[in-house]
């Protein structure tokens, strides 16, 4: 299909960022000396890098597509995502960020979440470590997935090639600067990807805006459409939601206390002191980023001449961008969608790879691998990941937002009470964290594949619910953990 001159236009632009993306990825394969700088940086990051690449790398292509087209959808609805992510944001960073810095470097300088459970409770049976290492590369697969399909659908809508060929094209780019630059070419790409991701969802929305007559002429316009929209207490058809879609909406903020490729930001900052304004920082990206993505959605319903049906109302961003701006402008506004799709996908790739190089490989195969060949084994795994997980992201009805949504919620329950448990209670037991995750993880695989009535509560509710449960009883019935764990934790509390 050939392309229009705008469309190349277009192309051009991202061609340039993708350049920009891929020199970020040679400069740092030059400075990549062990396997802690390649998948922790070396725990060089400053402030600005740790929140900005924390935050682009938890939202992804989802901020610009799936949450936009839920709004699309569903109105003011999409606001009790926003509120619980944001909620849930704050409280990530509030309680668990500055004593998980403190206590993997306590605890053994630990690189990964694996080797932290495991050198937090001294497990030398190596379960904590590999269960919680397969977690990770099992649910990565289906959030890396989430991430292919989002640029396939980018590439596909932009240039009108087919979905395969976009596909390929943008797993080709992700897999190239992490291979090449691991950790801090990825959060180094994720910080500038977070400043495009916030400048363009700010901007579309006012633009749009100005088109349709200002604020109260596109609210009066959503208004005729359907009324329903604009109260987050209906739904699309015009009946109240359900109690159980509140809590699942708002239940996406339990999610950030087991996000993997969110905490390894916390534990890469330089200076944990420098965690406080890394905080403030977040929360204010965090807010103007998730209340734009719903105004985007809405605002599209008022924009969009034609009614986006089903998975196609994801793409409302774009079509509002290819809609609003010069080709050259658009260029740059749906370059933050490959940005935000970027920013997680490669984080997720690294994050999965160190868990199987540092937590698989190394304690089953080789424990006595160089680090030279423990980098290599890290690029190696980039690239298999990537291909089981481009594997999964071929059917182009795939949605965004539900792919997120299981990989969110297995992540959630099966680290997140192991997390929180493990910073703040000294009498927690190695046990009780095993039973919990596996519970919490379990959990969520079984309740996906129910439906009806209390089953279609998101199922983070559940899993998040068991694994605490599961953690108190055991660490009840078990042994107290022995003296040395519990004054290296006191240790820990009184730093933090």
């Amino acid at each position: 299909m050939e392309m229009t001159s705008g469309n190349q236009s277009v192309a051009i632009i991202i061609v340039l960022y993708l350049l920009f993306m891929l020199t970020i990825g040679f400069y740092y394969y030059k400075k990549t000396e062990n396997l802690s700088d390649y998948i922790l940086g070396g725990r060089r990051l400053n402030k600005w890098v740790t929140a900005l690449s924390s935050q682009a790398s938890d939202m992804s292509g989802w901020l610009l597509l799936g949450l936009p087209g839920y709004a699309y959808l569903s109105g003011m609805e999409a606001g009790w995502i926003a509120l619980g992510l944001g909620v849930g944001t704050y409280l990530n960073w509030k309680f668990v960020a500055k004593r998980l810095r403190r206590y993997t470097k306590e605890a053994g300088d630990a690189l990964t979440l694996p080797v932290y459970f495991e050198n937090r409770f001294r497990d030398k049976s190596k379960l904590l470590r590999t269960i919680s290492a397969l977690f990770i590369l099992i649910f990565f697969l289906f959030y890396t997935s989430s991430g292919f399909v989002a640029g396939g659908k980018l590439f596909s809508t932009v240039f009108g090639v087919e979905y395969f060929t976009a596909l390929t094209i943008g797993v080709l780019v992700i897999i190239s600067y992490t291979f090449l630059g691991g950790f801090m070419a990825v959060c180094w790409t994720d910080f500038f990807q977070g400043l495009l991701m916030v400048l363009a969802i700010t901007i579309v929305p006012f633009a749009a805006m100005n088109g349709l007559g200002g604020i109260s002429s596109t609210v009066d316009i959503v208004r005729t459409i359907d009324p329903s929209l604009l109260t987050p207490f209906t739904g699309s058809d015009g009946n109240l939601i359900s109690l159980i879609s509140v809590v699942s909406l708002l239940a996406w903020g339990f999610g950030y206390f087991g996000q993997p490729h969110i905490l390894v930001r916390f534990m890469a900052i330089n200076n944990p002191e420098e965690i406080k304004q890394s905080r403030a920082i977040a929360i204010t990206w965090v807010t103007i980023s998730l209340a734009f993505a719903v105004i985007v959605g809405l605002v599209g319903r008022a924009y969009v001449p034609e009614f986006l049906a089903g998975a196609s109302s994801e793409t409302v961003f774009m079509v509002m961008v290819n809609s609003l701006f010069h080709p050259i402008i658009a260029g740059i506004m749906l370059a933050a969608i490959l940005a935000a799709i970027m920013s997680t996908a490669d984080s997720q790739l690294l994050v999965a790879a160190s868990a199987f190089t540092e937590d698989i490989y190394r304690l089953v195969f080789k424990s006595n691998a160089t680090q030279r060949e423990l980098v290599w084994m890290g690029r190696i795994t980039v690239i298999g990941i990537s291909l089981l997980a481009y594997y999964f992201a071929l059917d182009p009805a795939s949605s965004v937002l539900d792919l997120v949504a299981y990989a969110w919620a297995g992540f959630g329950a099966a680290f997140g009470p192991a997390i929180i448990f493990s910073l703040f209670s000294r009498k927690v037991t190695r046990n009780a964290v095993l039973g919990g995750m596996i519970s919490g993880g379990v959990m969520v695989i079984l309740w996906k594949q129910l439906s009806g009535g209390i089953f279609d509560l998101y199922e983070i509710v559940p899993g998040f619910i068991l694994s605490s449960i599961v953690i108190l009883l055991i660490t009840r019935m078990d042994r107290e953990p022995a003296a040395e764990i519990q004054e290296e934790f006191d240790r820990v509390q009184q730093s933090a």
